[in-house]
């Protein structure tokens, strides 16, 4: 019995180490995304005007979602020498209306 317990043990104490290795890993990929959106972003608010950057402010407190997505939209086109000047307001709603899907439209015809 011994030798059985003691395989137990074994086998556990390996589960657990793979655990917290995953769990590591999980935090430092986690810490790596985090940075490159703040360098994103830093990157981006160069380009946003007064009134876009608050825009943008208000969209990242209620949706971080889309607010990434645009980071990411916003830093390819200046990465890709597409935007040169500053990104006003009017732009950045227009920007915001792409990104999001068309509603369908329902018609209930009642009998």
């Amino acid at each position: 019995m011994d030798e059985l317990d003691e395989i137990k043990k074994r086998k556990l104490m390996e589960l657990q180490n793979q655990q917290e290795e995953s769990l590591q890993n999980q935090a430092q990929e986690q810490q790596q995304l985090q940075a490159q959106i703040e360098q994103l972003e830093t990157l981006v608010k160069q380009f946003l005007s007064k009134e876009a950057l608050q825009r943008y402010g208000n969209l990242k407190a209620a949706h971080q979602e889309k607010a990434v997505q645009l980071l990411v939209i916003l830093g390819q086109a200046i990465q890709q020498g597409q935007i040169k000047e500053k990104i006003t307001d009017e732009k950045l709603k227009e920007i915001l209306k792409q990104l999001q899907p068309e509603k369908k439209e329902f018609n209930i015809k009642r009998k």
